[in-house]
């Protein structure tokens, strides 16, 4: 695509807002249905309604476009987004019309774009994690593509505020903009208030707690890959698989996806999940019995699972972009993400209200794993898990 047209293209999304892309949403991907904000709930001013795979409406005609990819729920889950209200932030400070993209498949749709050589407008990707890097990275190892998907950033402002241990990706180009934890959520008012959760993985996987987990599949969930990624750090890459067939033999029931197996335990299928450790948050403002959202974090720990941003290599808005960037590390902004995205900010000294931090839990240790551990590993250990216990 010419630099003229592209330019055209973009003043055709800024004059099309929501309706003038309904067709780049087709793609053969698999989505995986679930985002950080879970089952967060939230209020009607903080909807976009979406088209296609294109949101938002022009503030100024003669303004700069910048086009943000994201995961669906981050602009329209079915309770709170951050999308809208990032939105309005954005264009109140910048003479510029932010336009969200949310393929149902993610950040499939672009790879898939890129290994086929055609052109996309999208200039930032928000909601990319360490696992969706490395498959970005690996479909350009094997010659599909040859231009890098996203571009280095240095020298961004506020990335020093960033949290240890969050910076994911050795070539910074994927900046985090939240976290979340993997933990188990439990409902203390099952087998007639008696039921508590396991402290250890070791008391998990005891005949006491028989058929009471209800967990993902790694292979389709972000939430299952993490928890099994946990269970890799505790039992080491020769263990795991044995202490699942552990958990096999006690019982877990494996769901899909995050929404199907926190749909099944509302519904007290059994009084544990695995979910994130910010459910009260979503709990308490929605009025809920805490005693049916209790946490625990197994052996003192929560798996960690940064989300990122970061600018496409073809982005022809590449200072708007730069800004945009910069304007989620800020403080106020950071907390806005956070409360609305249901997850934890990415920098130390983000302004969150007092009853955010006493229903948002974080685990005493941290654990994931590198980038350079999971590009060398991550498919080995999910093709193994899927080879012993898919479809089980």
């Amino acid at each position: 695509m010419t630099e003229t047209n592209r330019r055209s293209r973009r003043r055709f999304l800024r004059v099309a807002g929501a309706a003038g892309v309904a067709g780049l949403a087709g793609c053969s991907a698999e989505p995986t249905g679930e985002s950080t904000s879970e089952s967060a709930g939230g209020t009607s001013d903080d909807q976009v309604t979406t088209a296609g795979t294109t949101t938002g409406e022009p503030t100024e005609s003669t303004a700069d476009t910048l086009v943000v990819a994201t995961y669906p729920p981050f602009v329209n889950a079915p309770s709170t987004s951050p999308g809208a209200w990032l939105k309005r932030e954005f264009e109140s400070e910048f003479d510029a019309t932010l336009v969200y993209q949310t393929p149902d498949s993610e950040l499939n749709y672009y790879i898939e774009r890129a290994v086929q050589g055609v052109d996309f407008e999208a200039d930032v990707y928000v909601g990319l994690d360490t696992g969706q890097l490395i498959d970005a990275d690996g479909q350009r190892g094997e010659g599909q593509f040859t231009d890098p998907l996203f571009a280095e950033t240095t020298d961004l402002a506020g990335i020093d505020a960033v949290k240890d241990g969050l910076l994911f990706d050795p070539r910074n180009r994927a900046v985090p903009f939240d976290t979340g934890y993997i933990s188990l959520v439990w409902n203390a008012t099952m087998d007639g208030g008696d039921f508590v959760a396991p402290e250890t993985f070791e008391e998990l996987a005891s005949a006491d707690y028989a058929g009471d987990l209800i967990a993902q599949n790694p292979t389709t969930s972000t939430t299952g890959e993490a928890f099994m990624l946990h269970t890799v750090d505790a039992f080491g890459a020769d263990g795991y698989l044995d202490y699942w067939e552990r958990l096999q033999d006690n019982g877990i029931t494996v769901l899909g996806n995050w929404s199907d197996s926190y749909s099944a335990y509302l519904n007290e299928e059994a009084p544990m999940v695995v979910s994130y450790s910010t459910d009260q948050v979503f709990a308490s403002a929605e009025g809920q019995d805490l005693q049916k959202h209790q946490i625990r974090f197994l052996n003192d720990q929560g798996y960690a699972n940064p989300e990122g941003m970061a600018r496409f290599a073809s982005s022809d808005a590449p200072r708007l972009a730069r800004r945009f960037m910069e304007f989620v590390l800020r403080p106020e902004i950071q907390a806005g993400i956070a409360q609305r995205n249901v997850a934890f900010p990415a920098i130390t000294d983000a302004p969150l209200p007092e009853d955010y931090a006493q229903y948002a839990k974080e685990p005493a240790e941290a654990v994931t794993f590198t980038y350079d551990d999971l590009e060398a590993n991550l498919s080995t250990w999910t093709d193994q898990w899927a080879r012993r216990f898919a479809g089980g």
